[in-house]
């Protein structure tokens, strides 16, 4: 194999290498297909205005794979200084689904903030049941995160078997 060659392919295989890397990260974050997060609504407001408001697409941000919107250019900045400080928990996965061992999608307006965070539930009903025990629930998605947060549903579900 001749310099040239081996040089072509390292490149290829660290090409590969980064694009496989990149969709693992996308499997920690709950986006649509359009790789938009908690479908489209401003993380920042939850925080500032005590409620969910829907973002715009001329406000936006990316983080860990994903687009965000905003609902002003002021709330984009403030995320882009601290993404991780607005961004919710849990990749935007449902936390009551996390500390069961699933990533399940979330309804935005199904929201919780404990200790600066950003807690996001599948719907109301949920919610109701995650603000019965938020701090064990919280223990126990910790610990379940850690182990899931890089898998799809699918090995999710051969694990939870």
């Amino acid at each position: 194999m001749t310099l040239s060659s081996l040089i072509k392919s390292t490149l290829v295989s660290s090409a590969l290498l980064v694009s496989s890397l990149s969709f693992a990260a996308n499997i920690e974050v709950n986006a649509n297909n359009n790789d938009l997060a908690i479908k489209g609504y401003d993380t920042v407001s939850y925080f500032t205005d005590g409620s969910p408001t829907k973002g715009s697409d001329k406000y936006t941000a990316a983080y860990n794979g994903a687009i965000y919107h905003f609902s002003s250019a002021d709330n984009r900045d403030l995320f882009k200084v601290t993404p991780a400080k607005y961004a919710p928990q849990y990749g935007g996965f449902c936390a009551m689904g996390v500390a069961m061992n699933q990533k399940f999608d979330t309804d935005p307006t199904a929201w919780h903030i404990k200790g600066d965070k950003l807690y996001l539930n599948l719907n109301k009903d949920v919610q109701k049941q995650w603000l019965k025990d938020v701090p064990g629930f919280l223990e126990t998605a910790q610990v379940n995160w850690t182990g899931i947060k890089g898998l799809t549903e699918d090995q999710i579900e051969k694990i939870n078997e």
